[in-house]
This record gives structure tokens, C-alpha cells and sequence, in this order.
């Protein structure tokens, strides 16, 4: 589970992350990556939109789980102050964890360089 300070919590920070950040798509999922090297020495922040396109409710948190312990992985690889939202496509329900983790990662190593 990720701390309360590693969380996006106001819809505008969303907003401002999905608008400005680098967009990567994949598969599964998109990420959006915003702040980084220019952004204040701040914690890194994750945050997740699953919506009900994805599923019921179970589904949807199912999703939700399995990206949030991916991103509890990634947590350490991850430069200071950087801002990462991650929008579930409606195929993740039936993507593995490992697909999971694969697609994110690779999103988060290509935002990086």
C-alpha cells in the first residue's frame, strides 16, 4: 500500500498531471508523468483512474490493488517530486499482474530518460 504522502488526493492536481504530464500509452493502461528534475524535492505521488468502463466495482478494485503494488515497487526507482497518474483501459480487468507491472515499469524507465 502506498503512504498517505505518496497519493494524489485533489482532483486538480489530477487535472494538472493528466494535462502537462508526458503521456505514455500502452496495452493496459496510459501513464501520465509530470515534475521530475525541474519540481521541488517533494515526494513522489501516485494516483489512479479506473472507471466503471473497466468493470464492477470488484473489478475495478482489483485493477486499483494491482497498480497501487506496482507503484509500491517502482517507489524507490523513482526521482523526487515526480507526479505519476495512471488511467486503467478497460482491458487491464484481464491483464495479469505481471503485464501489470511490465507496462508500468516500462512507462516509468521511458519517462525517466
Amino acid at each position: 500500500m502506498l503512504a498517505r504522502p505518496n497519493r494524489i488526493t485533489r482532483g486538480s492536481d489530477y487535472k494538472a498531471v493528466v494535462r502537462r504530464g508526458r503521456r505514455c500509452a500502452a496495452a493496459h493502461t496510459v501513464s501520465y508523468v509530470s515534475g521530475g528534475a525541474a519540481a521541488e524535492a517533494g515526494a513522489v505521488r501516485f494516483g489512479f483512474i479506473v472507471s466503471k468502463q473497466v468493470g464492477s466495482a470488484v473489478v475495478r478494485n482489483t485493477v486499483r490493488r494491482r497498480l497501487k503494488a506496482v507503484c509500491a515497487e517502482a517507489l524507490p526507482g523513482v526521482r523526487p517530486g515526480t507526479d505519476i497518474v495512471i488511467r486503467a483501459l478497460p482491458s487491464s480487468a484481464g491483464a495479469s499482474f505481471r503485464d501489470l507491472r511490465a507496462e508500468v515499469s516500462r512507462c516509468l524507465a521511458r519517462s525517466a530518460a
